[in-house]
């Protein structure tokens, strides 16, 4: 991209990511890489799926943590450490303060996934919920670092934070020396920077490949500009990577060593999250599935071998069931119906018989008599099928119109 400055590579060295990765022995694990029958078949070329969601905590975040807070001198550790974050950040700054035996204390948006506040919890802090979203918890979370002393450990936007990501970098070079691009989800830019000082130091021709969702990309319209631009309202379901301004650090590098940032859509991503759970057997957040879903959405678009790097696997159960079944929607194989019938007996079980002929599976029926829009002798009933693509859904909507049915809008 070259659209930094030369000083700006200075933030992070690789002798600083070598470094982490040496602070970070016993601490994080060298996650595995899997390799991708699937979308190697498609690319063309070898794909790797690199597992940080089988971290500890579920997420890459332990790293950049664990290395921050191991670089406090005594005085700012007796003082403990303060974060904000709407999970992964807290969880992996809640564990590496154990494990170093420094007090934190981590402030959570009050909509915080149930899951998400105990895991947090569990590892060690002291959690207090504040605020609806995250720019208000990070408010609070700064005036309580100034008011007592403790330190802020920033998510993405220091160099420590920075050099510890950087070792996944450094892996992925050790498990797949022959890697021609590396693709990673990016939000403040922590992760990707990181990966890019390390995996450029030692092959400049990597391509380095940034992955954001559409709806809170901010990292195309900065390095348009050559600085941090906020984007308003960000909003996407991927919520670690929602992220409304780069890193002023992360940024820097970003523009001088990453290659490309693209972007990719919602249903991209609810695709990209079914596919690893079906064909990967992988377990993945929406913003650790973004590289996968920039592979689906443009797969001739890479050099291989590829490394995508998932980068989280703690999704709230609520959330997932709702992806799924988005994305299943977004294939073809999940169908939403609403019809009128005569209120009268036997009149849905015909429906269901009509329904079985063309073998449409049904999970979910939703019967409502009593409504206003309805005339005295209607039923509208709703139906939720489980389907085998567009073309199994044409049929089944044929079906009905032959069988007399009328869908409604």
């Amino acid at each position: 991209m070259n659209h930094g400055t030369a000083g700006s590579l200075r933030a992070v060295t690789l002798d600083d990511v070598r470094g982490a990765q040496k602070m970070l022995s016993g601490v994080s694990r060298a996650t595995a890489l899997e390799s991708s029958r699937h979308l190697s078949r498609l690319v063309g070329a070898p794909v790797h799926l690199k597992c940080e969601n089988l971290q500890r905590t579920g997420s890459f975040k332990l790293r950049g943590a664990y290395v921050r807070i191991a670089g406090l001198l005594p005085e700012e550790r007796a003082a403990g450490v303060v974060a904000a974050s709407a999970g992964n950040h807290a969880q992996g700054v809640a564990l590496a303060s154990s494990l170093l035996g420094v007090r934190s204390t981590v402030f959570m948006p009050k909509g915080a996934p149930l899951p998400k506040i105990s895991a947090t919890r569990e590892y060690g802090a002291e959690v207090r919920l504040h605020g609806q979203v995250v720019d208000e918890t990070l408010a609070a979370a700064m005036e309580y670092a100034e008011r007592t002393g403790a330190v802020f450990i920033h998510p993405f936007d220091h160099p420590d934070i920075i050099a510890g990501q950087g070792t996944v970098g450094l892996e992925v070079l050790e498990q797949c020396p022959e890697v021609r691009t590396v693709v990673v989800g990016v939000g403040g830019g922590g992760l990707i920077a990181g990966i890019a000082v390390a995996v450029k130091a030692y092959r400049p021709d990597v391509r380095i490949v940034g992955v954001q969702a559409e709806g809170s990309a901010s990292y195309p319209p900065s390095l348009a500009a050559g600085h941090p631009v906020a984007v308003r309202d960000p909003a996407t379901m991927a919520d670690g990577i929602k992220v409304g301004r780069p890193g002023e650090v992360p940024f820097g590098i970003v523009a001088e060593l990453v290659d490309e940032v693209r972007t990719v859509t919602e249903d991209e991503l609810s695709a990209g999250l079914l596919l690893c759970l079906e064909r990967a057997k992988l377990v993945v957040e929406p913003a650790g599935a973004s590289p996968v879903a920039a592979l689906l959405s443009r797969p001739d678009s890479f050099e291989g071998p590829v490394v995508a790097v998932l980068s989280g696997g703690n999704v709230d159960p609520v959330l997932m069931e709702r992806v799924l079944r988005h994305g299943m929607a977004v294939q073809g194989r999940y169908l939403a119906v609403r019809l009128r019938l005569p209120d009268r007996p036997g009149a849905l079980a015909a429906l269901l018989r009509a329904l079985s002929v063309v073998d449409a599976n049904v999970l979910d029926v939703s019967h409502v008599r009593t409504d206003p829009r309805l005339g005295l002798t209607e039923v509208e009933v709703e139906l939720h099928l489980e389907t085998k693509g567009p073309e199994h859904c044409s049929e089944v909507e044929r079906a009905l119109r032959e069988a007399g049915y009328t869908v409604i809008a």
